[in-house]
């Protein structure tokens, strides 16, 4: 079991409450904001970072409309005072806005990543964060998303979308884990750092 260093971070995506709308459709994983609150208490108790990241809609109908309930973070994944909260309005966590330029100045290289969707936000953040070459984890049980139809008008339920983009990400962008995982990593001691060879 691999620990996770101490200034790793987690990054919580969109666990907003526009996701509640029942005009979303049929969603899977129910348990996936208990496992969020699990993890974001978890990392609080350890110290390390969190980043928040809270999407607004560009358009005036929007369902993430600041103003509006749906733009509100749903209590499970309400930031705590001191904790930034990074604003987006595209489905990239690090498009248009300077979470990477954070990321690098705090000298942090593993993310761990959970929130709302699973193959839109979350896997859209988790793509490039490989690409930028951070070594990158994606919270299975911690992320959820709806059905769909796909243009031919097939349709595909919630966790056929679901397990389809854990495929796609595994071993290409990231890796895939569980919350018992992740948390498992928390409390693992890292290395002891090896003394230097004297001159």
């Amino acid at each position: 079991m691999k620990a996770l260093p101490l200034n790793a971070a987690l990054i919580s995506i969109d666990v907003q409450q526009a996701f509640n709308d029942p005009s979303w459709g049929r969603r899977n994983n129910p348990d996936a904001e208990e496992k969020i609150a699990a993890l974001l208490a978890a990392w609080r108790a350890t110290g390390r970072p969190i980043f928040h990241i809270q999407h607004r809609s560009a358009s005036p109908t929007g369902s993430f409309r600041p103003g509006t309930p749906g733009y509100l973070h749903k209590p499970e994944g309400q930031p705590l005072a001191g904790e930034p909260v990074i604003f987006k309005s595209v489905n990239s966590s690090f498009i248009g806005t300077d979470l990477e330029a954070r990321l690098r100045a705090a000298g942090i290289e593993v993310l761990v990543i959970m929130g709302l969707t699973t193959d839109h936000c979350v896997s859209t953040t988790t793509r490039m964060a490989g690409n930028f070459g951070f070594e990158t984890y994606f919270v299975a049980d911690a992320t959820a998303t709806f059905e769909r139809t796909g243009p031919d008008g097939r349709h595909f339920t919630a966790e056929e979308m679901h397990d389809t983009a854990l495929a796609s990400l595994h071993g290409e962008f990231a890796t895939v884990v569980w919350s018992a995982q992740v948390l498992e990593m928390l409390a693992a001691l890292e290395p002891a750092p090896q003394p230097g060879l004297a001159a």
